[in-house]
């Protein structure tokens, strides 16, 4: 009974999934965790440190931390991925030097022990700027290909207009139903 009792309650939404967004410095993090909550573009700065924000998907609630993405911050994203169900890579599809970089954060990520269960939604942003790279453009330069231990899905978007991130948001909530 207790067994039926928790799956129910997974799949009608009762317990909170963490999430973390993560990125590069000016990759649109704050946008997208902003997008999310008031389907709205809002005016942001540099997150120093992180930002935290309750969204509901269909009666499915989602813990979303936005985590600063200088290069000063990157080395305490992992004090972050304890209990993480989804990690959330914002990449800059315009800022084709650093892509490099990006792929070498992610595969570092991935390989830390308190992220073995989480799956990883990439997020392909400012899709709305002329000569952005695409997401298969993105998949390959990241060699998501390689990544065979946890499940993962490139979303292309763009943070100001929310292109893509109902998308995104169903997928996050297909991966904890499923899980």
């Amino acid at each position: 009974m207790g067994f039926l009792l928790t799956k129910m309650m997974a799949v009608f939404g009762d317990r909170e999934h963490k999430v973390i967004v993560v990125g590069l410095d000016n990759a649109g993090k704050t946008t997208i965790l902003y997008q999310f909550l008031t389907k709205e573009a809002v005016h942001t700065s540099p997150t120093i440190g992180s930002n935290v924000e309750q969204i509901t998907v269909r009666n499915t609630h989602f813990l979303v931390w936005d985590i600063g993405g200088q290069e000063n911050l990157r080395a305490s994203w992992y004090s972050y991925y304890c209990n993480t169900e989804i990690v959330i890579l914002v990449v800059d599809s315009t800022d084709r030097e650093r892509l490099t970089l990006t792929k070498e954060e992610l595969h570092r990520m991935l390989s830390h022990e308190d992220l073995q269960n989480a799956a990883v939604l990439i997020l392909a942003n400012k899709q709305d700027v002329k000569g952005s790279l695409t997401a298969a453009e993105i998949s390959q330069i990241l060699t998501l290909e390689s990544i065979t231990t946890h499940s993962w899905h490139v979303q292309a978007c763009c943070a100001l207009t929310g292109e893509g991130l109902p998308a995104s948001l169903d997928w996050m909530k297909s991966r904890v139903v499923a899980n």
